[in-house]
């Protein structure tokens, strides 16, 4: 019997077991949307209702500002009632505007460099310690330093081509006296 109260008891052993579980499933909830909060895309689709509810409240405002002016110009009301700014729900609207068009940015950079890097580096190395996961795709290893030693010509022939700039750039500052 004492044992029974002690389980049905809050901090009695068949709570804490519970407690840990939930809390490793709200971990991997908040590092979930961590992750999603960094993806463009998702926060994209985020915002998109946002935005509509931005615009109605927008268009809601400005409906009832021309009514009321109308009303006003009309004579039928004075210009004591207070109505809701138009600017601020404006400025709200454009600012969801940026910030959906950033995430649009974004997420076009992204897939760039991620085309840039299959472009360049399109085939994996098989590694020693994972041999049964080697892929028809995969390049062999003096494939994969005849890659890398052709970048590294490349970036040393960008360097070159930099310094020489820089030096021409530079020669042309000092007087012709000096030369």
């Amino acid at each position: 019997m004492a044992s029974q109260q002690q389980q049905l008891q809050p901090g009695g052993p068949m709570s804490q077991p519970g407690l840990q579980q939930s809390a490793s499933i709200q971990q991997q909830q908040q590092q979930l949307s961590q992750q999603q909060d960094f993806d463009p895309v998702h926060r994209f689709k985020m915002l998109i209702p946002q935005l509509k509810e931005s615009l109605q409240n927008l268009m809601k405002i400005a409906s009832l500002n021309l009514a009321h002016n109308t009303s006003i110009d009309n004579g039928i009301k004075s210009s004591d009632a207070s109505v809701q700014r138009f600017d601020k729900s404006l400025e709200e609207f454009y600012a969801l505007c940026d910030q959906l068009e950033l995430c649009l940015r974004l997420a076009y950079e992204c897939l760039s460099q991620s085309i840039d890097s299959a472009k360049h580096s399109p085939n994996l190395v098989p590694t020693a310690t994972k041999p049964d996961t080697v892929q028809t795709e995969s390049m062999s290893y003096t494939q994969y330093l005849g890659m890398i030693k052709s970048q590294i010509s490349c970036a040393k022939d960008i360097h070159n081509a930099l310094l020489e700039c820089s030096k021409k750039i530079a020669g042309k500052g000092q007087p012709q006296g000096i030369l």
